[in-house]
């Protein structure tokens, strides 16, 4: 089993485990031009041989320091499972079809909600993009919503694994594979 299966069959046991728990919430750090970090909470929208996807607005602060520098560090953590998940990489923006296709699938809410928001811009308060869901709900009744242009898909690409369980005394088992080469290797780290 390939490192990204492993990853995707971890996920896929966390979805079954603890649903309402948000399992595919995962950490997304980020370094802009200035090389000062940031990490904020984004869900993962699956894991397949190509990487790991995930959505956003694409003038958010992630975006324009995806801009910057193109490469990420991703986290899942599932306390009642005693593991995390970790991936670092390129990140990739994907093809518009694929973002169009994802989107066409989210709640009719989620949709007027992106085509909404400024996000990660000041907004005057929730009352105002309220009454701005409402305008567009009105808008495109009875039509489907479409994405906005500054909205779409990226995809993390791993060059580094890393799956780790929680062992008693915090003797903990980490299995680390990195990407050389085109061959993946794997090494156990120390707790």
């Amino acid at each position: 089993m390939t490192p990204l299966e492993r990853a995707a069959a971890w996920l896929e046991e966390a979805r079954r485990a603890q649903p309402e728990k948000e399992p595919d919430a995962m950490a997304l750090a980020t370094v802009g031009a200035e090389g000062a970090p940031s990490v904020r909470f984004v869900l993962c929208r699956g894991i397949d041989k190509r990487g790991l996807r995930f959505f956003t607005n694409y003038e958010s602060r992630k975006s324009l320091e995806l801009a910057a520098n193109a490469r990420a560090a991703v986290v899942f953590h599932w306390h009642s499972l005693g593991r995390q998940l970790r991936l670092e990489g390129a990140v990739e923006r994907l093809p518009p079809a694929e973002s169009d296709a994802y989107f066409a699938g989210r709640p009719r809410g989620h949709q007027l909600s992106a085509l909404a928001s400024p996000q990660s811009r000041p907004i005057g308060g929730l009352d105002e993009l309220r009454q701005r869901v409402t305008e567009l709900d009105r808008q495109y009744a009875g039509r489907d919503v479409p994405r906005p242009a500054s909205w779409g898909g990226y995809r993390l690409v791993p060059t580094v694994v890393e799956l780790w369980t929680r062992g008693a005394d915090r003797m903990h088992d980490r299995i680390r594979f990195e990407l050389r080469g085109g061959q993946w290797h794997e090494a156990r780290l120390g707790p």
